[in-house]
């Protein structure tokens, strides 16, 4: 019998951090599409429809910006994996609409709730 590992405290703040980011993005307009897409090569976090295109959204949440903020934290080799499971994305589904990259860094305001502190469109 296999155990089931509850989810860690990090693991607990990344879902709530993409629960309130997607609802962000739902409120500017966005249609959600998928969440949590994983495939071997890597997980997108919320894959949205904005328009005519298809929106890849890397959410980042720190509770300090003492290491360099959010949005810092995607890395040249974090872009790459992101780009890869998005090109297993869209030949799974057979898009051809035109795609971008969204970053959106969440932050704890004053009363400790999860805010969006930068929505970056395109960010890569």
């Amino acid at each position: 019998m296999q155990e089931i590992k509850k989810p860690t405290q990090k693991q607990l703040q990344g879902q709530a951090a993409e629960e309130a980011a997607c609802q962000f993005l739902q409120a500017q307009g966005l249609k959600l599409l998928k969440r949590n897409f994983l495939c071997k090569l890597g997980e997108l976090d919320l894959i949205f429809q904005d328009r005519d295109s298809l929106v890849f959204v890397e959410v980042r949440f720190r509770k300090n910006n003492h290491f360099g903020g959010a949005a810092a934290s995607v890395t040249p080799a974090k872009q790459l994996k992101l780009r890869r499971a998005a090109q297993v994305y869209l030949q799974q589904v057979g898009s051809t609409l035109p795609c971008r990259f969204d970053v959106v860094a969440m932050t704890h305001d004053q009363q400790a709730q999860l805010v969006c502190e930068n929505w970056i469109k395109n960010a890569f």
